[in-house]
């Protein structure tokens, strides 16, 4: 048998490589990608390509069209590989096995870790929620951050037997996307609409029945807070810096500290967001909370006439910032001290407070 002399032998090896790059560049060609280039991990067979092409230096931008890859996904696999200039396969693989295996570590957080699992159980049997034992973990230890994903992950998966303490117990942990939706949907149902008050209310014959509003200035921050007694068109009224649910409801129970227990039996407001802590209004005030349908004002239709007279003081294109509770005092005091002809030319104070008979002209 004759010997293979070197040259022979470089021969052959750059004859395999340019048929291996001759077939690279022909699936390329024949399955005509179209070169939107999603950013996908390397496979073991394009790094395979990718340690081919280098060899035979074709440019980067051209290796990037060939595996259909972005020259930045090209130039990051190459920088894993690279050892004096050169990409090596192995190389490659183990750091992108080590990358993936890091990235991962984050969800085997309360496997690792004795104390942070034991601390996840104990509470769990405790009935807090994943959300409670994140923020107080997270609260008492600042370098070992925790999430309530990872631990509803770790019962579902790991501590089946812990997901009898969770509240929902009704499949795997999710996202609740939409939440708030929901949420809103449901409490516009726990509402008392106005077709449900008594008609004793509807008819104005007691004193005790209220209607509540708010009223803005031009720049739609601080606000003036209204109610109306309907029977004796009786203003009450408080500045709100911030129309809040909070402060609305604050505003709405020291009010009403003033009013004699008699003389609280219901309110009924519109839909906006300030009412929305109406059950602690009505938990406070012993009042009974009703609410207008959605888009119908008319319904409060007193409510609206009082904030109508209001506004001979406070005009719509008013600044609100500047305005005092003594100023809203003292026009809740002329308007209430104010004569109407449907009581006869009696006041609302003296109709809300009983002092004479009235015979209303309604």
């Amino acid at each position: 048998m004759e010997g293979t002399f070197y040259p022979q032998l470089q021969h052959s090896k750059k004859k395999k490589e340019q048929l291996e790059l001759d077939t690279i560049v022909n699936r390329a060609i024949l399955t005509n990608p179209i070169h939107s280039m999603p950013y996908k991990h390397f496979t073991l067979e394009q790094r395979n390509e990718l340690a081919v092409l280098l060899r035979a230096k074709v440019k980067k931008k051209e290796i990037a069209v060939l595996l259909d890859k972005h020259r930045t996904t090209i130039w990051r696999e190459r920088k894993r590989g690279n050892t004096n200039g050169r990409y090596y396969l192995k190389k490659a693989k183990r750091s992108a096995k080590e990358k993936r295996i890091n990235a991962n570590a984050r969800f085997k957080k309360i496997k690792r870790d004795g104390v942070l699992r034991k601390y996840v159980v104990r509470r769990t049997k405790e009935y807090w929620s994943p959300e409670q034992i994140a923020g107080r973990w997270n609260r008492e230890h600042k370098r070992k951050h925790i999430g309530k994903d990872t631990i509803y992950r770790y019962i579902y998966s790991k501590r089946k037997d812990l997901v009898k303490y969770l509240r929902c117990q009704k499949g795997k942990y999710r996202r609740r996307y939409g939440t708030r939706i929901r949420e809103k949907h449901r409490e516009e149902l726990k509402k008392r609409r106005i077709d449900q008050r008594p008609e004793i209310v509807n008819v104005k014959a007691r004193i005790g029945d209220w209607e509540g509003d708010t009223m803005y200035g031009k720049d739609r921050k601080p606000a003036i807070l209204t109610h109306l007694e309907r029977r004796s068109g009786l203003v009450l009224a408080d500045k709100l810096e911030r129309a809040t649910a909070k402060l609305t409801k604050e505003r709405t129970v020291n009010r009403f500290r003033e009013v004699a227990r008699d003389k609280k039996q219901t309110v009924t407001y519109d839909n906006g967001s300030e009412f929305w802590e109406y059950e602690l209004v009505e938990m406070k005030t012993g009042m009974t909370i009703y609410f207008a349908n959605p888009y119908s004002s008319w319904q409060r239709g007193a409510n609206e006439n009082a904030n109508g007279l209001m506004r001979q003081f406070f005009p719509k294109k008013m600044d609100f910032a500047p305005i005092t509770q003594p100023e809203i005092q003292k026009a809740v005091r002329l308007l209430n001290s104010r004569p109407r002809k449907r009581f006869n030319y009696l006041t609302p104070h003296e109709v809300f407070n009983g002092k004479q008979e009235c015979c209303t002209l309604e």
